[in-house]
């Protein structure tokens, strides 16, 4: 596998087979690791702030999460990348560890959307080890806390860490616990509630014309008005830019193929 840049961030490229493979081998092969889903939101953030452009671009991995993405890589590379978007993976990586007899852990969002992914998990997935989950209250963690939860993951071993704490919020955790966690984090945010039945998803045909964003301002308008409104119009200003005029781009640091040896 290989990346790719959209703007500024390095997007890694391949079908989503290719995608659920790398996964397992980065959380066989490297002692820690983390994998970033890129949508629009996550471009334009990287794009302006330096400092969560290189969260992104040190990734081991970082998925086309969103239409936008995939479409632009299209464009400005010739590659037909298609959405590997985090709501189709995380179902597919549960599978795929019950088969291989992998362990996962949940970290973020609430007690009661754990407890939800617990449930789906036993009937989804009845043989699927999982390790543990822990929701992190809504502040910051002390010193003593931080080390706390490291140790209680490491202890429990997991091959695969599903992270639900918001970006940039869950991206810039894994970047500072890269190292220190033993497993392959992956950043999957909203994938918690739709996974466990408590948000529903529009139907295929609507994802593929990158619209499913509307049904998620529908559904938290006051939430999430800057960032749809707001961030993908600026979007949209940066893809205009990149495509008609390419010499004022700003580059990403390294171009680095991401390779299975």
């Amino acid at each position: 596998m290989s990346k790719v840049s959209v703007f500024n961030s390095l997007i890694s490229t391949g079908n989503f087979q290719e995608f659920i493979d790398r996964i397992f081998f980065l959380s066989e092969h490297q002692a820690s690791s983390y994998v970033c889903f890129t949508n629009a939101h996550m471009a334009v953030e990287s794009y302006k702030d330096p400092a969560f452009n290189q969260v992104l671009n040190q990734a081991d991995m970082a998925a086309p999460d969103g239409g936008p993405i995939s479409k632009s890589i299209k464009v400005f590379h010739q590659i037909p990348q298609q959405r590997v978007c985090g709501m189709d993976l995380v179902p597919a990586l549960l599978e795929e560890a019950e088969k291989r007899g992998k362990s996962v852990y949940f970290y973020g969002s609430t007690d009661e959307v754990l407890e939800a992914i617990r449930k789906k998990a036993t009937v989804h997935v009845p043989d699927l080890k999982i390790a543990g989950s822990f929701s992190p209250p809504f502040r910051k963690l002390s010193t003593e806390e931080e080390a706390a939860i490291i140790d209680e993951i490491n202890a429990v071993n997991p091959d695969l860490l599903f992270v639900a704490l918001g970006c940039p919020k869950q991206e810039k955790w894994m970047a500072a616990h890269k190292g220190k966690i033993n497993a392959c984090m992956l950043g999957v945010g909203q994938a918690f509630l739709t996974y466990a039945g408590l948000e529903n998803r529009l139907p295929k045909w609507a994802r593929n014309l990158s619209i499913e964003w509307v049904y998620r301002f529908y559904l938290e308008p006051r939430r999430l008005w800057k960032r749809y409104l707001v961030t993908n119009s600026y979007f949209i200003y940066l893809f205009l830019k990149y495509r008609f005029f390419p010499s004022r781009q700003k580059q990403a640091k390294v171009m680095v193929p991401e390779s299975y040896s």
